[in-house]
């Protein structure tokens, strides 16, 4: 796999599932991961880093399960440079058609001395064994140096001769910290390219963080300066400020081309799809202003703005709405509409559901019609994600009432709970109607996390919108979020509350085994 093949073609690494999961309260159960591995698939990422098998069993399962079902892109697995981390990925990946086991291993003297406790010979031993043992396992192996930016470029470019002559194929430069800016960054690959006599054996990557808000910058740069790999997140997600955001990567290259001539075999159509899903699953809101799929990305409310637009798009729009999957339609959806205009939205919004999940998903738009006089594209966003990838939770909403205002003191809420398979109900009383709500679950389901954050927005305009509720919960380190929407606020914050509580209970079999972040 020379460098030197394809040289316009840069291949995108997604890393949602394992990177971006390791956003503070982004865990995501099995269902969820699978079907964001469905839609990456689909829109064409080349490798879906699936996940850590040795972090938990949950982790090995979401692995496994990926690597059966994925069939066009490469499922890779992500390994410590130790025999056990290595074996157990390669358990995971053995249904795969495409496999690639991904082993790293900290290269800088502030993490071999820190963090590994290791001197640089011992480390380059490691880089050595781990790579002749995956490659026992599968042709494709990934090497990274962890906090390459900040590595000794002679101790760097050792070590990745080494992994190349061990069979790597491809060799993964981090910027783990977020520590370089562009021309240190694009200098660092060059140099890769003209000291290592065997790099044109691999193919170069590169996975940047944002800490400085320069994660895309470094990213573009190294392909500028050769590297053909670019990992990266749906939404920017990741540890701390997140990783490359994707749809960042994908559509600077395809809009710059004059200045970038390289291509990816990325769907773009499909970037809004992949966000808004991300976004609902992990409970991260994506800000209005964030490039590419934030709402205001193609709103113009400056007068100037308007007129120009008006004019020609090209005037104050460098994309087309369209190209990312942005649709406009004239036909209003409401009480009346049928199954056909409902289901022709929901492929104009990007979804693909089978039957019975379209029939399921027309009975709760009908409910909601009969709520709101007009459903707008985002309700049917909120309402498909809300509803989406329940089947294996443990905890679920059945009913619940409230009794609040100023004649009701303390307010009292009455919850009903399906709690593994049983319904159990209570009565609480709270501050507030949601604190009553949330005294109810704690009764119901007793545990110890504590609440960090409760947002609330409004999917739509008017004062019949559904409510969108975020919650995030807090247990011994570990941090969950959950969503919910409704035009109850009430329903959709004990929705959320609910949500961010089934994610914790899978994270609370997760470890953090040391040397994680690549």
């Amino acid at each position: 796999m020379s460098k030197t093949n394809e040289p316009d073609r840069i291949f995108i690494f997604d890393t949602t599932l394992r990177d971006g999961e390791q956003s503070p309260g982004a865990s995501m159960n099995l269902n969820e991961k699978l079907r964001i591995s469905e839609v990456l698939e689909d829109m064409g990422v080349d490798v879906i880093e699936a996940g850590f098998p040795i972090a938990s069993n949950g982790d090995f399962e979401a692995v496994r399960e990926i690597a059966k079902r994925v069939k066009n892109a490469t499922v890779c697995g992500l390994a410590r440079a130790t025999r056990a981390d290595i074996e157990r990925c390669a358990e995971a990946l053995k249904g795969a058609e495409r496999p690639r086991i991904h082993s790293f291993i900290s290269t800088s003297p502030l993490h071999m001395k820190h963090k590994l406790q290791m001197e640089p010979d011992q480390v380059h031993e490691a880089v050595f064994a781990s790579v002749t043992l995956a490659r026992n396992f599968t042709d494709d192996v990934e090497w990274s140096c962890e906090d390459g930016s900040r590595t000794e470029h002679d101790f760097m470019c050792r070590c990745v001769e080494t992994a190349i002559d061990c069979g790597a194929t491809t060799v993964n430069i981090p910027d783990t910290v977020g520590y370089a800016v562009p021309d240190e960054f694009a200098s660092l690959i060059r140099m890769l390219i003209d000291r290592v006599p065997n790099i044109d054996k691999a193919r170069i990557s590169v996975h940047c963080h944002n800490d400085l808000g320069l994660a895309v910058a470094n990213s573009l740069a190294a392909v500028g300066a050769g590297a053909r790999q670019v990992e990266c997140t749906v939404n920017g997600l990741g540890e701390r400020a997140g990783n490359a955001a994707m749809e960042e990567i994908v559509m600077a290259l395809r809009t710059r081309q004059d200045h970038m001539p390289y291509v990816t075999g990325v769907r773009t159509e499909d970037i809004m799809k992949a966000s808004r899903l991300v976004s609902g699953i992990t409970g991260f809101l994506v800000q209005p202003n964030k490039a590419i799929v934030g709402a205001n990305a193609f709103a113009h409310e400056a007068g100037i703005h308007q007129d120009g637009v008006l004019k020609h798009a090209g005037t104050y729009e460098i994309m087309t709405p369209e190209s990312v999957g942005l649709t406009m339609s004239n036909i209003v959806l409401g009480k009346h509409s049928g199954r056909h205009a409902f289901r022709r939205r929901l492929a104009e919004l990007g979804y693909e559901l089978g039957d019975n999940a379209i029939e399921d998903a027309f009975r709760r738009f009908k409910d909601l019609a009969d709520k709101k006089k007009e459903i707008f594209n985002e309700d049917i966003v909120a309402l498909v994600d809300d509803s989406a990838g329940h089947a294996d939770l443990r905890v679920r909403l059945v009913a619940l009432e409230v009794l609040c205002g100023t004649k009701h003191r303390p307010p009292k809420a009455e919850l009903e709970l399906e709690i593994d398979g049983e319904v159990k109900s209570c009565k609480a009383t709270g501050d507030g109607p949601v604190d009553a709500a949330f005294n109810a679950i704690k009764r119901l389901f007793p545990h110890d996390a504590n609440l960090q954050l409760f947002q609330v927005n409004a999917v739509t305009q008017g004062t019949d919108a559904q409510a969108e509720v975020s919650v995030r919960l807090e247990e011994s380190g570990k941090t969950t979020n959950g969503q919910g929407a409704d035009t109850d606020t009430l329903v959709a914050a004990v929705k959320a509350y609910v949500s961010a509580l089934n994610k914790l209970l899978v994270k609370r079999e997760k470890t953090q085994p040391p040397a994680l972040s690549a």
